[in-house]
């Protein structure tokens, strides 16, 4: 066999319990690197390190490959303004958190006489999304369906932060209720709450003070200071 050292270099053509004895001698192990060729070549390497670092520039490029999710949201023909708003807030954060959305337009009876509605009802959605979307495969039907793929466009793409994708990821198993992005500052003045422990602590603070109870004014700057060191 052809025996290649641990730096690379040729060593030539050797026997096989020759090959072993000189990996052993190195302490380290031979591996058959090509095993069709005439002689089969072999390397003299220490595989537990070699296996480790191929397994970090796997996962190195795994790290730079960028995973696209397709999300699908279905929608009908008839549908009411209010499921249709809930519909849309949906479409947004999955486009902002960089997702791909297919959008499918579901038939029923006498409705697939008029598919009209469903091309006229996705035209709507693609406009009302404005640069946040566009439109990556036309609408097309197949049997009682008709779908549309959307990409994330300009706007979706700056929009897309670290505080978004951490929003949408938990919005994104949420229930149809859900209410969009623009009414999310609620539950954000709530974080606040577990950090306002320090001004809980300072309460008993303020009502040891006698004079309390006897001068509403004085409570006011003390509230006000305790908000201030929350």
């Amino acid at each position: 066999m052809r025996l290649i050292g641990a730096d690379g270099e040729q060593l030539g053509i050797v026997d096989t319990p020759e090959a072993l004895r000189r990996a052993q001698a190195a302490d380290l192990d031979l591996v058959e690197v090509a095993p069709n060729s005439k002689p089969p070549v072999t390397r003299m390497l220490d595989y537990s390190k070699y296996k480790y670092e191929q397994e970090q520039k796997s996962k190195a490029a795994r790290k730079h490959q960028q995973q696209v999710n397709i999300r699908e949201i279905k929608l009908r023909p008839k549908i009411a303004a209010n499921d249709y708003n809930t519909k849309k807030g949906h479409v947004e954060r999955f486009l902002k958190h960089g997702d791909k959305v297919k959008v499918t337009i579901m038939f029923r009876g006498r409705e697939q006489a008029h598919p009209e509605r469903g091309r006229d009802l996705l035209g709507k959605l693609l406009e009302d999304l404005g640069g946040l979307g566009v439109m990556e495969s036309a609408p097309l039907q197949e049997g009682r369906n008709m779908s549309m793929l959307l990409a994330p466009g300009k706007e979706a793409r700056a929009e897309s932060t670290p505080e978004v994708d951490a929003a949408t990821a938990a919005d994104g198993t949420t229930p149809e209720g859900t209410k969009p992005p623009a009414e999310a500052p609620p539950a954000a003045d709530a974080t606040p709450a577990a950090d306002a422990k320090p001004a809980a602590e300072a309460a008993p603070a303020a009502d040891a003070t006698p004079a309390a109870d006897a001068a509403p004014a004085a409570d006011a700057p003390a509230a006000d200071g305790a908000k201030t060191q929350s």
